[in-house]
């Protein structure tokens, strides 16, 4: 049997040479601690050391938030990582407590370095021959660690850790250190902070954490590109439960609630960050580049909602079309909403351009604001009748947009109906020079070609404005005339200082919200809910509808951004129907319209004063010259199918536009019709062939087409 002497050199050492030598060891370790803390100048390391940084400075994500300090949309910082601003306050108290609990019990009580940890793990170090091999770094030294990017495991590193935590001890409260860790402390991949790695893998802020994510928020620092979820869940789920036993065993944590935590899943992929009012955001970050938060005006729940709405109207009106959707409240010009695309991301209709700020032809949308002016003149009233007859003015001849004329009206009528003949007599007689500097007052821009005057062409859409600027003129229609400036929070002091001067009187702008209110909603709309009106531009490029109701004014925009037409798109079955449900999504912030002001008359035409009872141009000879009569169907130079091939023609109908009524009408040179009003007819060919007609109006002017029939 061999002696135990006979083993030397070849079994481990005796216990008591192992008790002896860390007892040594333990001595050096709070000896050479001691040092550190009175003399780690002479060491030469506290001269290395970076300057502690005031945790309100550190590097972090530019983060865009809505009024209510809710998350936007996140930037990355300079080198690409996601590490969002964050204290301790934002997040879950639970999940402090089980950080603290599980990684620094004496975090509150230590001045950086928790001896005791240090004994355990220089204990473990020399029974290890050497071999570092649990830390016992406090929260302050792995601080230190973050902010200097050393190793973890070698004893220069550790010591280095060691002088930092002593200065950081030094220099900050326990609060700023907690919320320097929750700031860097490492999630995988390029996700740091808990704030980040809370709405990288949960999809949601910090502040209410389940103790499965909490327990996960705890493990994943210690060995983040390891224990990454979507890499490896089941590592991230071990991790998770060790913590979550850790806890149990130290007393911090019910066993039954460890239990219940296990089986919740492991995320399995990391989620995309916000990205609302992804436009406004980036205009925002483009202002203020320095800034760690960016407050919006914006209504986060109304944001996206509207989003959602944007996206999915899209996608059901044509490809390539993008809807874009301004809403502001009526009394702070607060912009509580501004999508700027159907989607940021989606290249085929060019989501990345910001269709709110984009210059657009505005169709119908400036005439409520001619009638208002006549409205405040004293040349109208709601009721006040007026022609609406074929009139030229000079070159410029206006066409109601179904090419029909409904002669005697109502201004009400006019203005409900959009059209446009009547709009253009009014605009001549109160001026587009002057239309024109009243939405100036509304702080809306009316873009004009180069070295040209308004014309009448402005009333009908002969301008450029962006949504913005229109949602900006309707607020001043909402406010009874007094304009509002529109805010949304990137650019401080961004509102104009001083009253600026009214754009309508009072009376002039309930009048024609009155007018407004009586729209035909469209079919998914309820009548008299909001005033509203609709514009269609030139060649159905741009299809508008704003609104407003007592306290929030929401303007839309719909069509292709490269401006290429889209046949059929009208504001009333394409802009309307998403007004009507953005009004639908406002939630609380929903008001009634407001009562007519003090001095409103409300009369039916009868009751008016005799110089309201009719419209008159103040020179009734120009407008008194009418257009030419034309040819509206068929189309010169076209192939009529009247059924002759199969021995079955129907009549041939021709309609006309404009002109003086009667009109006759020819075919070949040969009479076949005379209307006193009508301005269609039907002739019944002998055949097939060409045939050439012709109307001529009693003023004696006329027009011919050639088709041929078959």
């Amino acid at each position: 049997m061999t002696s135990p002497d006979d083993s030397i050199g070849s079994s481990p050492p005796r216990p008591w040479v192992r008790w002896l030598t860390l007892a040594g060891f333990s001595l050096f370790t709070l000896t050479l601690a001691a040092f550190i803390h009175v003399h780690s100048v002479v060491l030469g390391i506290a001269a290395t050391l970076p300057p502690t940084p005031d945790p309100a400075a550190v590097p972090v994500s530019v983060a865009v938030v809505d009024r209510e300090h809710r998350l936007l949309r996140p930037f990355t910082t300079a080198d690409g990582r996601w590490r969002l601003p964050v204290t301790h306050a934002e997040v879950d108290p639970r999940f402090l407590d089980m950080l603290i609990a599980y990684e620094d019990r004496s975090f509150h009580e230590h001045h950086g370095i928790a001896w005791n940890s240090m004994l355990r793990a220089a204990g473990q170090f020399v029974l290890a021959g050497g071999r570092v091999v649990s830390g016992g770094s406090t929260l302050t030294m792995q601080v230190a660690r973050l902010l200097e990017g050393s190793a973890t495991r070698s004893l220069d590193g550790k010591l280095r850790q060691m002088v930092h935590a002593d200065r950081l001890e030094a220099t900050l409260s326990k609060q700023q250190i907690l919320d320097l860790y929750l700031t860097l402390a490492p999630y995988g991949g390029n996700i740091e902070g808990v704030r980040a790695a809370s709405l990288a893998w949960f999809g949601k802020e910090p502040t209410r954490l389940t103790t499965a994510e909490a327990a996960l928020l705890v493990a994943l620092p210690q060995s983040p590109e390891a224990r990454r979820p979507d890499r490896d869940p089941a590592a991230a789920q071990r991790s998770r439960d060790m913590v979550l036993d850790r806890l149990v065993a130290l007393g911090a944590l019910p066993a039954e609630e460890a239990a219940a935590a296990k089986h919740e899943p492991i995320p399995a992929a990391r989620r995309a960050f916000p990205m609302l009012a992804a436009h406004l955001a980036e205009s925002a970050v483009r202002a203020r580049p320095a800034a760690r938060e960016i407050p919006l005006t914006i209504d986060r729940p109304f944001q996206e909602a509207l989003e959602r709405l944007a996206a999915a109207r899209a996608r059901l009106i044509a490809p390539r079309v993008s809807v874009a959707i301004v809403a502001a409240d009526i009394e702070t010009g607060e912009i509580l909403a501004s999508v700027g695309s159907s989607g940021l991301l989606n290249t085929e209709s060019k989501g990345f351009v910001d269709m709110t700020t984009a210059v657009r032809s505005p169709g119908s949308t400036l005439k409520p604001f001619i009638y208002g002016l006549a409205f405040e003149l004293g040349l109208a009233h709601p009721e006040s009748l007026i022609e609406d007859r074929p009139t030229a003015f000079g070159a410029y001849v206006p066409v109601n947009f179904d090419g029909f004329t409904r002669g005697t009206v109502s201004i009400r009528a006019a203005l409900a109906e959009s059209l446009n003949i009547p709009a253009i007599v009014v605009l001549d007689a109160v001026g587009p020079a002057r239309l024109v500097a009243r939405l100036r007052r509304a702080y809306a821009t009316m873009t004009l070609p180069t070295d040209t005057a308004p014309s009448l062409a402005v009333g009908l859409g002969g301008v450029g404005v962006t949504l913005r600027h229109l949602v900006s003129a309707y607020a001043a229609l909402a406010r009874g005339g007094m304009p509002v400036h529109l805010v949304d929070g990137s650019r401080p002091g961004e509102a104009p200082v001083g009253q600026p001067a009214p754009v309508l009187d009072p009376i002039a702008a309930w009048y024609v919200a009155d007018i407004l209110a009586d729209v035909p909603p469209p079919l998914n709309g309820s009548p008299g809910r909001i005033a509203y009106k609709t514009g269609t531009s030139y060649g159905y490029r741009d299809a508008w509808a704003i609104g407003f109701d007592g306290s929030t004014v929401i303007g839309v925009w719909v069509g292709r951004p490269d401006g290429a037409p889209v046949p059929g798109m009208a504001g009333i079955t394409a802009a309307a129907p998403v007004l009507f449900e953005a009004f639908d999504r406002l939630g609380p912030r929903k008001a009634p319209l407001p009562r007519a002001p003090a001095g409103a008359l409300v009369a039916s035409n009868t009751e008016l004063p005799d110089p309201l009872r009719r419209f008159r141009h103040p020179d009734s000879g120009l407008v008194a010259r009418q257009a030419a009569p034309e040819i509206a169907f068929p189309v010169d130079g076209v192939d009529v199918d009247l059924g002759f091939s199969a021995g079955e023609a129907s009549p041939l109908m021709v309609r006309i536009r404009n002109g003086v009524p009667p009109f006759t009408f020819l075919a070949n040179g040969a009479p076949f019709g005379r209307s006193a009003f009508a301005r269609e007819s039907f002739w019944e060919p002998d055949g097939p062939g060409y045939v050439t007609l012709s109307v001529v109006d009693a003023a004696g002017q006329g027009d011919s087409v050639t088709v041929f029939l078959d």
